[in-house]
């Protein structure tokens, strides 16, 4: 039984933290949930028992012990506060992008390399992709390891949940505003523009070269996770969802694909759900797959002119898949190694 911190207990993925570590019968002993000043005081439930949440502050671990922290507050506080978890002998599990590509922290999808979760000790922390790296490289390492993959091209339609509670309530706010007649007198705070029946082809803040911030995490976590130097290319899009994001990817590979034997592999690919029945209309969406754990994919086809070439959608809820599910995967994972 293990002593669990939860930095960010209030927000969305905190919340669906607990929820995971329920469902997946993690063994734990008692929960710290952290969180700012303005949220201390309120309580979280876990398993029947109340907890009260406490103020995240640098002395905080040290006068509550726990065994495993997950970060799930912004990159800042990770950044900040982590170190403090690590020295009072905590395994942090980040689910920000501050520590990804730092080349002494594994960057870890449990089903695609969980061989290097045994590199935590150089730094006592873990770090949890990016969610639209997780679900998209569910689907390609099982392939790689068959076909040689050489190129991925990947369109995103991500979820206002990505953005937080704060991207859920503001898509609300603004379809009620449309509802209202009010929609042009909308203001947006949390997206560049209102997101309400609209799509923003912006993720976070643009580079130099024209790629956005999400797009380059993207690109440069699936390297890291397939240690490989992929040819990658990304387009992220947010979309009014509420939850789920969803995936075009286009994968070019070694060798010519055979269809049939792509469903059989990503069949029995571990958290990959094959949902492709197009004669009946069968395919995924962020309608069905909202509050699961596994990955979704769907409209399997080979390029009509290229034979080495493997077109796919795949949809996945981002808070569990693309973040709390997957740090829990990871801490089971580790648990196996101390």
């Amino acid at each position: 039984m293990k002593k669990i911190a939860i930095v960010g207990a209030t927000g969305a993925v905190g919340e669906e933290l607990l929820n995971v570590l329920d469902e997946l019968d993690f063994p734990v002993e008692s929960i710290l949930p952290l969180a700012s000043a303005k949220s201390a005081g309120s309580e979280v439930e876990f398993r029947g028992k109340s907890y009260k949440v406490k103020e995240l502050t640098p002395s905080v671990f040290k006068e509550n012990p726990v065994d495993i922290a997950f970060f799930s507050a912004g990159g800042n506080i990770s950044a900040e506060y982590a170190k403090y978890a690590v020295e009072c002998g905590a395994v942090v599990i980040d689910n920000t992008s501050h520590f990804r590509m730092d080349e002494n922290v594994p960057l870890v999808v449990p089903e695609c390399n969980s061989e290097d979760i045994e590199n935590w000790k150089k730094t006592g922390i873990i770090a949890n992709p990016n969610c639209s790296t997780i679900q998209m490289v569910h689907v390609l390492k099982p392939l790689d390891d068959v076909f040689n993959l050489k190129r991925v091209d990947v369109s995103t339609y991500q979820a206002a949940s990505g953005a937080g509670k704060e991207g859920m309530e503001e898509l609300v706010q603004g379809m009620q505003s449309f509802f209202a007649f009010e929609l042009d007198e909308f203001e947006a705070k949390t997206f560049p523009y209102p997101l309400a029946l609209n799509l923003i082809p912006q993720i976070d803040v643009f580079s130099d070269n024209g790629y956005t911030k999400e797009e380059l995490k993207m690109i440069n976590e699936t390297q890291k996770i397939l240690h490989k130097k992929l040819d990658i290319s990304a387009t992220c899009v947010r979309v009014p969802v509420l939850r789920s994001h969803s995936e075009a990817i286009t994968m070019h590979f070694e060798k010519e694909v055979d269809i049939a034997q792509v469903r059989e592999i990503l069949s029995k690919a571990p958290s990959v759900v094959v949902m492709d029945d197009v004669e009946n209309k069968k395919y995924p969406m962020p309608l069905f797959t909202s509050d699961t754990n596994e990955t979704y994919v769907g409209r399997i086809r080979r390029d009509i002119n290229h034979k080495n070439i493997v077109h796919l959608w795949c949809v996945a809820d981002q808070i569990r898949v693309g973040a709390a599910t997957n740090a829990v995967r990871i801490a089971k994972k580790w648990l196996e190694l101390v």
